[in-house]
Order: C-alpha cells, then structure tokens, then sequence
C-alpha cells in the first residue's frame, strides 16, 4: 500500500478538485484539512507517507523535515515555484519534487479586490449595514489617482492594465526595470524614492529574495503620503510587519491591504488582526476555483508519472 498525503487542504476541496480515485490500487489518501504547525508536528504526522501533495508554501520542507521522513519518495507542489522546499535536500534523499501549473489571473484579481476594498471602505460599510446602520464612512474614488507597482512583471502589468482603465496614472519601480518595459506596460519607470513619494496606492508584485526581503522599512513607508495605501498580495517578508503596524498605528499611511504575511497562518493575537484601517486576507490570493482544479489535476498527473516511472515537471533534477 502506498500512503498519500494531501495538505493543508483549508476548504475541503481536494478530493472533489481530481479523479483521485483512478490512482492505481492500494493508494490509501488522508487529508489534512488544519495546518500541521512547527517542524516538530510536520514530521510526527507525515512521517509514515510515501507521497505528499503540498499546497504552495503553506508548509515549508527544509532540510530538517526532508531527512526526518523516512518513507518520502514523492513530494508534489502546487506551481512551479516553492521556495518553502530544500530541493538539493529532497534531491540527496532521493525524492522528486515535481511541481503544477496554476491560473495566471488569480493573483491579480485579489489584488484589485483589496484596493477596491480599501478604498471605498466596503468591509467597514459591510459590517456597519449588517448592524443596522446606513453609510459608516467616505471612500476615495481611484480616478486620476497615481498606483506605484513595486515590481512589474507579469502580474504588475496585468495590475497595471486595470489601472489604466480607471484613469489613474502608473509609476512603477524594480532593480532591474527598464524605461522601455514600463513604457510597454502603459507607467512610468521612477526611481524608489518617487514611487513611495507619489503613489496614492501603492502594490507589490516582487518575488521573495535575499535582495527584496525587508525591501519595504520605515523609511520606506515614512515617505509615503498619509493618504495612501499598500498593498500587498506578493509575500510578507518583503516589508518589514513591524515597521508597517507602526505606520499603521501611527497614521502614517492610511492604510493597508494584506494579504501575506511573516508568520502563515497569522497568529491569533497578531496586533495586524485588531488594526481597523487594514483589509486582511489569509493568503487567499491564488485560492479559487479554477486553480485549485488545474493544481490538483496536474498534481494527480505526477503522481500517476511517477508509479509509472516517468515523473512529470520534475523541479530538483540535477
């Protein structure tokens, strides 16, 4: 018999997601439905499993956990990017990573849901309308208004487009962004400082690095106008949480919308939860429908490449 692990299957969605059930006999699947927390935890309850399914970086596998399972042979990623995984780790032990495709838009829709939400206060007027009351605050309308994309690759252009049919202006920044590549994407290429200085929104859209981490600090943020807002939907570590709850507290910027953060799942009592001027999701960016059926689907497909022993979108091949 073959164990098989699906994790941190939030919503209870995978099994309706793929025909799992035409996986060779004598594959016996659990579901985890609640993250499994520390290192410590991950090891006890996976440690009989030959397969594992993850969730994009929901649960981190480094080296530590890799080498603690002793029966793993196959661990299967949502996308084709998990930097939560030790590939060279699962690569020592023998284990192929193998990876899935993923929407291209789901990122970029959760982007405008938060500046939308932002904006014009919708949680807010939600909350006060269900209390019985009528019109709790004043929005801000986006028009005219200037979006500062902190990176503009694929999602920050697909971010920008939407802008430009609000009629704001687009400025954009990143190390390695061209006047000719903003251009293309209908912004402005500025330089950091003018991005914080100018944005009335401002959107991250990098990926996380040794070169992005923290890219986001007080000083960063003190530029930014009392009135404006961040947004994040790309990963907390690029801003610095502590320096963004005291702007937050202090009024330095208006607000903000969240979406990723340090520490997944946000602690209970994280001090971002009792903040009033902020829109929080819990790394729901990339969670719909349609993507959790091409995941799962491409996930079932690996592993059918795998018993049969031609492992599909392999990423640790040396």
């Amino acid at each position: 018999m073959t164990r098989l692990a699906i994790l941190d299957d939030y919503q209870n969605v995978a099994l309706e997601s793929a025909d799992w059930g035409s996986l060779p006999k004598g594959c016996d699947i659990t579901v985890f439905n609640e993250h499994l927390g520390n290192d410590s935890a991950v090891i006890k309850a996976l440690a009989d499993f030959e397969v594992i399914v993850a969730m994009r970086e929901r649960t981190a596998f480094p080296a530590a956990v890799i080498n603690a399972l002793p029966n793993l042979r196959l661990l299967v990623t949502t996308g084709m990017r998990n930097l939560s995984i030790d590939m060279d780790a699962a690569r020592n032990r023998g284990v192929s990573v193998c990876g899935t495709s993923m929407t291209p838009f789901a990122a970029f829709e959760h982007t405008w849901a938060l500046i939308l939400a932002v904006a014009r206060k919708i949680p807010k007027e939600d909350r006060h309308m269900r209390e019985g009351g009528w019109q709790a605050d004043i929005g801000v309308g986006l028009n005219g208004k200037t979006i500062g994309l902190l990176g503009l690759g694929k999602l920050g252009a697909r971010v920008a487009r939407v802008a430009l049919a609000f009629d704001m202006k687009v400025i954009a920044w990143s190390q390695n962004l061209t006047a000719e590549r903003a251009k293309e994407c209908g912004a402005e290429r500025v330089d950091k400082e003018r991005l914080f200085r100018e944005s009335d929104i401002l959107s991250i859209h990098l990926v996380l690095s040794d070169r992005t981490r923290g890219l986001v600090g007080r000083e960063e943020l003190g530029l930014m106008k009392p009135t404006a807002y961040l947004i994040n939907t790309s990963r907390g570590p690029i801003v610095d949480e502590d320096a963004l709850i005291e702007a937050l507290q202090s009024n330095i910027i208006a607000g903000a919308g969240i979406d990723v953060y340090d520490i997944e799942p946000l602690p209970v009592h994280h001090p971002l939860r009792s903040l009033e001027n902020t829109v929080l999701t819990g790394h729901t960016g990339y969670v719909i429908r349609e993507n959790f059926i091409l995941a799962y689907g491409h996930a079932l497909d690996d592993i059918k490449g795998w018993f049969d022993g031609n492992p599909v979108r392999v990423l640790n091949e040396a």
